[in-house]
């Protein structure tokens, strides 16, 4: 579609009407796209990647949706950019530590349960401090080359995952809802789980929370 609110919000409507499973909405605008935690973002448009996949074959740990799609865009931006990005725990593509993408998975629960796996690929134009693909990407050839490589990934991706998180052996703070905690990140369980060890040897294990990779 040209322009819409969230393509997020959008699909979620469209599977509580019956969509099908591997459903997929792309937009060239969104005027009402939301990150983590409920942080706006807005790209000009036509110029970026705006899309949301929409999955009724739910995994029993729902993040490897996040996870699976995190990694088929990292396939694709080195195919038709020469890009190679690195996750950063738990959903945001990094290049060399800018933001080149975020990724937002919301459930619908009832009869028919889903999960709608957003991404926002910076392709054409990025905020300042971000990272984008270049100028002759176009954003349909990303989302093509994308789709392809989340069909050819393995049934298990945990240790894909893991070899590509960049969060790992790096030291960083956790920005939790009421605390926070800095330490070095060893390690990502296959349920998702960031292992951060503080200074006080202490072993944290994350499920939800903001990390900022320290220097």
């Amino acid at each position: 579609m040209e322009e819409t609110g969230s393509t997020n919000t959008d699909l979620l409507a469209a599977a509580a009407d019956g969509a099908p499973d591997r459903s997929v909405l792309v937009a060239r605008h969104q005027t009402a796209g939301r990150g983590r935690i409920d942080r706006k973002w807005e790209a000009t448009p036509g110029a970026n990647l705006l899309v949301s996949l929409l999955f009724r074959e739910i995994p029993d740990s729902p993040h490897v949706l996040t996870q699976r799609v995190g990694l088929a865009a990292i396939a694709a931006c080195q195919q038709v950019a020469g890009v190679r990005p690195t996750l950063k725990w738990p959903n945001d593509l990094l290049v060399d530590g800018a933001k080149l993408a975020g990724i937002l998975a919301q459930a619908q629960l009832g009869e028919r349960p889903a999960v709608v796996v957003g991404i926002g690929l910076n392709v054409g134009w990025a905020p300042q401090g971000s990272a984008r693909l270049g100028d002759n990407v176009d954003p349909l050839d990303v989302l093509a080359a994308m789709l392809t490589a989340y069909d050819e990934l393995p049934a298990d991706v945990w240790m894909l995952y893991r070899q590509n998180l960049g969060t790992l052996g790096r030291s960083v703070r956790v920005e939790l809802s009421e605390s926070t905690i800095e330490g070095r990140a060893l390690d990502v369980e296959a349920d998702g789980r960031l292992v951060v060890v503080d200074s006080s040897d202490t072993t944290h294990h994350i499920s939800v929370g903001d990390i900022v990779h320290l220097r």
